[in-house]
């Protein structure tokens, strides 16, 4: 979309309802600040988004990607965002596979047909310090009620296995461990149950966002918890509240699968 004084375009996409809004700063204008993420974050007021994800151009990836919490705090790892992006840069340029850098590191992503787009999320953090906690503890049995486990994905995760996820109070839960002392960088949230082999249902709260229909790097941090814990195998399917994504975690990396959907493109008035 063509650039005009006093308008910012963006476009807005969804992976399985966990929503983004998309600016494209490749031709190497900034064009983002904080209180610009903030303004478009109303739902109300604004367009509203789970995650604002800029494009920009470093390197020799494809693209590179920043990505804002609705609350405008930064996150290192977006996983539906950037499969939703992956999609739209390989129908931009009919690419099947392509290389993408974010403040989580370099991650590939592959047209996995039948619409369907996958990302390699790169391993998981698995010490306490690079997930990151504020001190060293059994990250498979956490000092907090539910003895839950610590997985970092490029952010940190906090994951509950319960016996119904769907009972769980997750608005008063969440905001109450992401603010846990133990995780000095807050926490996102998942509480999950086994439907059967290598099928979870699985609820989140995302830090500097609330309660979502999906996350992607949520899910893959529960499908490595998840293998850890003894519960499924390292290839998982997972319910979330906005459909079905399925997780692969390999020798090189967490794969994540699942649909995308581009929704509107739009101009955002400064």
């Amino acid at each position: 979309m063509t650039q005009t004084a006093g308008i910012l375009p963006f476009m807005k996409m969804h992976g399985l309802g966990n929503d983004f809004v998309v600016i494209d700063e490749r031709d190497g204008v900034q064009r983002v600040t904080d209180s610009i993420v903030c303004a478009i974050a109303d739902r109300h007021r604004g367009v509203g988004f789970d995650q604002l994800a800029v494009m920009s151009l470093q390197g020799n990836a494809d693209v590179h990607l920043t990505f804002y919490n609705s609350d405008g705090s930064t996150a290192g790892a977006c996983g539906n965002a950037t499969r939703c992006i992956a999609r739209f840069i390989m129908d931009e340029t009919g690419k099947s596979d392509l290389t993408l850098t974010t403040d989580r590191g370099t991650l590939l992503a592959r047209d996995a047909g039948n619409g369907l787009t996958s990302v390699n999320m790169g391993h998981p953090q698995l010490t306490w310090d690079t997930v990151p906690l504020a001190q060293d503890v059994d990250l498979d049995a956490l000092p907090i009620s539910g003895a839950p486990l610590a997985t970092g994905m490029g952010n940190p995760h906090c994951t509950f296995f319960v016996d119904d996820a769907d009972a769980v109070d997750l608005e008063a839960r969440g905001a109450e461990i992401e603010h846990h002392p133990l995780y000095p960088k807050r926490t996102n949230v998942q509480f999950a149950h086994v439907i059967g082999p290598d099928h979870l249902r699985m609820r989140v709260w995302e830090r500097g966002v609330g309660v979502t229909l999906a996350s992607g790097s949520s899910s893959c941090a529960t499908a490595v918890a998840a293998h850890r814990k003894g519960l499924t195998g390292r290839r998982v399917q997972i319910e979330l509240d906005g459909g079905t994504i399925n997780i692969d975690w390999r020798d090189d990396g967490v794969w994540m699968t699942g649909p995308t959907a581009h929704v509107f493109d739009g101009l955002w008035y400064l």
